[in-house]
């Protein structure tokens, strides 16, 4: 065992460990393609926003991107640099504190850049449409904006060119988890439906779902393909990542409670992946757990449960070389992404501990959660 994974199964569970020297490693990668390409990455908040490490992560990036305005707020006031939002449909009364917040501003339709283009324009901030190149390149529905009936983005068919006097640039988001080859993809789809239109645009918008820093991913390429649509339209290019900023950065530490057999073995830990790790049950995906197996490679399988009252409650099955005991601790991989965000407290599980390990390798808890938070939610 190294010293980082030993360092781990001190911490008490249930826990979320950011080792700092990882979320180096991928904001450097990031920062490198930003400068190869000419391009400006933003962090996407929806994927990660532990704000602690905020300040290291304004060091490499250009700034946020926001789905909301709270997101947009946290942002704003815990990164700076610059601040984007996207939201499918904006409040009334919440747009004037969108307009103080953000620099860019992405409508979903042109109903609502009608709606709001008074207020809009009269603040000098920037503003962008999305657009739907229905151009599918995945198989995950839950996840694609390309989809049949999908409700984000204007397809070339709804699109209004004589509404486009104060918008500056263009924002499409196709991608989950995906490398360039699906972006050069789209990208062509983007410039044979909407080309016409960026010669007269500022910046266009990549969104995410780069796994930039994935091993393997064919980065030339990526920087190549937005050289080449820079300059030939003349537009700053913007990418918002979330996945690829905290990739393989992140640890949920977790303890058997009990092990029950029902006609196979069940770990029943302090963990749930319907409070903890909801994207399990909704991609489906079988979380990495360090030391482990696929079923039956090992001696000993077992399936990895948690303590709620949902009966598919499940993370999946394991194996591991011995028996597990009550009070082990079990290390999930790749947990900073799209967990923390998404939790819950349904059942009145306690959230899991949110903890940093810094680059000497020193744990600091960053922030507990108990009983108020909890009841605090409801009422």
């Amino acid at each position: 065992m190294d010293t980082l994974y030993r360092d781990l199964v001190n911490v008490p569970t249930p826990c979320y460990v950011v080792d700092e020297a990882r979320l180096l490693s991928n904001l450097q990668t990031l920062q490198t393609v930003a400068e190869q390409a000419g391009c400006k990455i933003l962090l996407a908040q929806k994927a990660f926003s532990m704000f602690a490490v905020y300040p290291l992560i304004g060091q490499y990036l250009a700034g946020t991107a926001a789905s909301g305005l709270y997101e947009a707020r946290l942002g704003h006031e815990e990164m700076g640099g610059e601040t984007h939002i996207f939201s499918p449909a904006y409040a009334e009364d919440e747009f004037g504190d969108v307009l103080a917040l953000c620099d860019h501003i992405v409508f979903n339709s042109f109903t609502q850049w009608e709606m709001f283009r008074g207020r809009a324009l009269a603040s000098g901030k920037s503003f962008g449409i999305r657009v739907n190149p229905e151009c599918s390149t995945q198989e995950h529905t839950l996840y694609d904006p390309c989809s049949p009936f999908s409700r984000l983005g204007v397809t070339r068919t709804q699109f209004r060119p004589e509404l486009l006097d104060g918008i500056d640039g263009l924002h499409f988001h196709t991608l989950c988890e995906q490398g360039s080859d699906a972006l050069i993809q789209t990208a062509a789809a983007v410039e044979a439906q909407f080309g016409e239109f960026l010669p007269r645009l500022r910046w266009v918008n990549f969104g995410g779902g780069h796994l930039i820093t994935k091993p393997g991913y064919d980065i030339p390429a990526l920087v190549a393909c937005i050289v080449r649509f820079r300059e030939k339209y003349g537009v700053t290019v913007y990418l918002e990542p979330g996945e690829a900023v905290a990739r393989d950065a992140g640890f949920l530490v977790a303890r058997v409670m009990d092990v029950v057999d029902n006609g196979m073995k069940i770990a029943v830990l302090d963990a749930s992946a319907a409070c903890h790790m909801p994207d399990v049950l909704e991609m489906p995906y079988r979380p990495p757990l360090y030391t482990s197996a696929e079923p039956g490679m090992k001696a000993y399988t077992y399936r990895l449960a948690g303590p709620t009252c949902l009966a598919g409650d499940v993370i999946g099955d394991y194996s591991f070389d011995q028996e597990l005991r009550i009070g082990d601790r079990l290390i999930f991989e790749d947990m900073a992404i799209y967990t923390m965000v998404k939790n819950n407290t349904f059942n009145g599980m306690r959230l899991p501990s949110i903890a940093l390990r810094d680059m000497d390798g020193r744990i600091r808890m960053v922030k507990t959660f108990g009983y108020e938070d909890f009841k605090n939610r409801l009422s």
